[in-house]
């Protein structure tokens, strides 16, 4: 939020510095981005009045104009702004002024000049060339009751600051003069001097109904009828500075004053014109297909779940966030209805976004206004109005829905919990009058503790820890005294058969990969992509569109950065993840998330060229054997058998994917990204993943010693002939199962089909190691487990020896 200092100082005036004011702010968490003065350093600028402006003689965009404002009388100045005329009342630099520094840093010093033969006595000036604005489609208008020859900085009091305030959503109370005006009198311990708001006297007995269709998202709306206004009027200038210095450009002086009470009370308003609305006002949720046309000439089809204030013809506004074209005050109105709500902060969070949109309306009413300020900033807005632009007010219309109107909380404080939490004990009296002036009222005390009511202003506070931040910021976060904390050693059991995560992650970084961190949201088009239809977790009010759901899977997150790092040139990608993973059952209720459950994944994926590029390097790409390496080393921190399984999953390569199993145990998938899914990422290279249970790779075993053989190691080789779909782990296992004790070792060295070989059929070849540990062994006890394992792969794999 931007404001002026001035302004700020007009409620609440401490005998302070600007840098002061600053620092206080930000020392109570309401962090201060930027400080910067009004307007540029300039002097000699006057308030000057064009009486003749004549056509240059040699130049079609340049006029010769007679000013005001000096007093040995009518200046000559040359000015190629295309809003020169006469009557207009400017800023004029006189010669011997000093302008704002371009861009080589000095001062641009006003002398007289010839333009195209016409000589010209000074400048007149636009926002831009006074840095006290961003228009600059000419000079700057000033008002027409403007005291010509005054000097500019005082007329428009540009002895001033504009400062930033980068507030946190929960501190929405501060996003008004009001609420930062209440906190900086805390902070200073003086009083705010507030502007007395007194209720407007209605001149006419005009209303309109109000109907609460939706009393749960809207359980207050305030309405007024204002008839008779003359909006020819312009709003005056102090009006327009401060909105300027907001950030809020000027329109007309109902815009104005409704843009004005959202600054200093922090309460969204809209006025409509009159004659444009049909019947009463229905805040309702709207129809399915309705259409709206925006303030900002955007057409969009309303969704059933955004709330809309409607008449009898249909929607007028979409609630809290922007008004409609249909209904919009123009220069032709001379009635209008003043509206100020209260909307739930849940029915108006992430609507605007839905829509591509973010006022400042929708910014307030989705962190939470105050429910009880609407009628406040009626009147307020009544007053301005009449002094400005005149007319006759209507009563004021109040529809509430009670049931749903939020309720006041109380919270305890209890003073044990003040010295445990901050460290030291703060005076009863100190910690009373702290968190009255911030709004609270002390409903009881006693020995042990205070209860507090909680203003309707601040949705932050529910709970002790909020009270005990709030006596934190106010007492001063620097001033807490520093204590040495004090905590029983007691250290922590440590059990061997549970791998660290640090470990496993060097592992893998040893091998060249880089850890990477994604978000838990992802995009449900990627999430689809890689799933199916699996059932989603969805996210009520999501950062944007793509970020919609929860994720099932760390590859969504994985790919997209492989898909981000490809489009930025990077040909050698090799990284991992791990995180926790949110699979919903079908059905699953969205807001009790009843039977959802958070497994913990590990994830890696490679892309690209096998080794780093170097003259010596090898140029291959990765492929699947590279992966499967790279997990089979990191498994065998298990010590539990691996095996692999050939599978089917939705976004792998139906040739090149597998299950993996842990003891046998189905833990999760490796394979090659399918060729389809790599097309739609922009892909070129093959990609290949794996995602494992990371509890399942975090299983240890215990380590052992065993004693080494010092007797002979005897190799076999073994080749037979199978059908192309026995998998080699099958062949493995049923080996492993009769080769007896001694088998030491066992790999497959060959898989061969081809010439000489049955086409349905593959031959594939294994190296067995037997060792005995206490003698050397016979060849018949060599050769009785190797004819057992010939007969029982024939019976259970129609195997022939090769």
């Amino acid at each position: 939020m931007k404001f002026s200092e001035s302004w700020l100082r007009e409620w609440v005036n401490p005998n302070a510095s600007t840098q002061q004011i600053v620092d206080q702010l930000t020392m109570a968490g309401l962090e201060v981005d930027a400080v910067e003065p009004v307007a540029g350093t300039f002097s000699g600028v006057i308030v000057g009045e064009i009486v003749d402006a004549q056509q240059h003689p040699d130049a079609d965009k340049l006029r010769v104009c007679k000013v005001a404002g000096l007093p040995e009388g009518e200046t000559q100045v040359v000015c190629g702004a295309p809003n020169a005329r006469v009557g207009l009342k400017i800023p004029f630099a006189t010669v011997g002024a000093s302008l704002p520094p371009g861009e080589d840093g000095k001062p641009f010093k006003i002398k007289k000049a010839k333009l195209r033969g016409v000589e010209s006595f000074g400048m007149l000036c636009g926002q831009t060339e006074l840095q006290a604005g961003d228009d600059d489609e000419g000079l700057w208008e000033l008002p027409t009751d403007a005291p010509v020859g005054q000097d500019l900085r005082e007329y428009l009091s540009l002895n001033d600051n504009l400062i930033e305030v980068d507030l946190t959503p929960n501190r929405s109370d501060c996003l008004s003069i009001k609420g930062l005006a209440r906190e900086l009198g805390v902070l200073s311990k003086i009083e705010v001097k507030a502007p007395v708001i007194a209720a407007v006297e209605p001149q006419i007995s005009d209303v309109l109904s109000v109907t609460l269709s939706a009393g749960s998202a809207c359980s207050r709306y305030v309405g007024r009828v204002i008839k008779g206004i003359d909006i020819a009027k312009p709003s005056p200038l102090w009006l327009q500075e401060k909105l300027r210095r907001s950030g809020i450009r000027s329109i007309d002086a109902v815009v104005d004053v409704t843009n004005y009470v959202l600054i200093e009370l922090g309460q969204p308003m809209h006025a409509f014109d009159l004659a444009k609305i049909n019947g009463g006002i229905n805040v309702r949720l709207a129809n399915a297909k309705e259409e709206l046309t925006l303030l900002n000439d955007q057409k969009v089809e309303l969704k059933e779940d955004t709330l809309v204030i409607a008449d009898e013809s249909g929607a007028l506004a979409m609630a809290g966030i922007m008004g409609g074209e249909a209904s919009a005050v123009t220069s032709a109105t001379q009635d209008i209805f003043l509206e100020s709500a209260f909307f739930e902060p849940i029915a108006i969070a992430g609507r605007a976004r839905s829509y591509g949109l973010h006022t400042d309306s929708s910014h307030r009413f989705e962190r939470g206004v105050d429910y009880n300020g609407a009628q406040a900033a009626i009147e307020r807005a009544t007053a301005l109005l009449l002094e400005i632009v005149g007319g006759q007010a209507g009563p004021v219309i109040v529809a509430e829905s009670q049931q749903d109107l939020p309720s006041v909380s109380n919270v305890n404080l209890s003073k044990a919990r003040i010295e445990s939490g901050l460290g030291f004990a703060i005076p009863d009296a100190e910690v009373e009058d702290i968190l009255t002036r911030l709004g609270l009222k002390l409903v009881e005390s006693n020995e042990s503790g205070w209860t507090f009511a909680v203003p309707s202003y601040r949705f932050d506070v529910a709970i002790e820890a909020d009270l005990l931040e709030e006596l934190a910021r106010i007492y001063g976060y620097n001033n807490l005294p520093t204590t040495t904390v004090r905590i029983p050693a007691q250290l922590p059991s440590k059990t061997e058969t549970v791998t660290k995560l640090d470990r496993i992650k060097d592992h893998l970084a040893s091998r060249g990969y880089r850890e990477v961190i994604t978000y838990s949201f992802v995009d449900p088009a990627l999430q689809n992509l890689i799933n199916g239809e699996q059932a989603n977790v969805p996210i009520i009010n999501p950062i944007s569109s793509d970020m919609g759901i929860m994720r099932t899977s760390l590859l969504p997150g994985l790919l997209n950065t492989l898909s981000k790092n490809v489009k930025r040139q990077v040909q050698r990608v090799r990284i991992f993840e791990s995180g926790l993973t949110f699979v919903a059952p079908e059905g699953m209720d969205s807001q009790t998330l009843e039977g959802l459950t958070q497994p913990s994944m590990f994830a890696g994926l490679i892309y690209g060229a096998r080794a780093p590029v170097g003259w010596h390097a090898d140029k291959d790409d990765v492929d699947f054997y590279d992966i499967k390496g790279d997990l089979e080393s990191l498994l065998a921190f298990t010590g539990q058998a691996v095996t692999f399984e050939s599978a089917e999953v939705k976004a792998l390569h139906p040739g090149q994917t597998a299950k993996v199993k842990l003891a046998g145990v189905e833990i999760g998938y490796i394979g090659a990204l399918h060729p389809e899914v790599a097309k739609q990422l922009d892909l070129p290279k093959a990609a290949y993943v794996f995602e494992v249970s990371l509890d399942a790779i975090k299983q240890a075993k215990v380590p052992a010693f065993t004693a080494l053989s010092r007797y002979p190691e005897v190799a076999r080789d073994l080749a037979i002939v199978v059908d192309k779909g026995v998998n080699g782990a099958a062949l493995e296992a049923e080996i492993r199962s009769v080769a007896g004790d001694y088998l030491k070792n066992l790999k497959i060295f060959d898989v061969y089909s081809g010439k000489g070989i049955d086409p349905q059929r593959k031959s594939i070849a294994f190296n067995l190691i037997f060792q005995h540990p206490s003698r050397t062994l016979t060849e018949d006890e060599i050769s009785a487990p190797m004819a057992e394992i010939v007969k029982k792969l024939e019976q259970s794999f129609n195997a022939q020896l090769r």
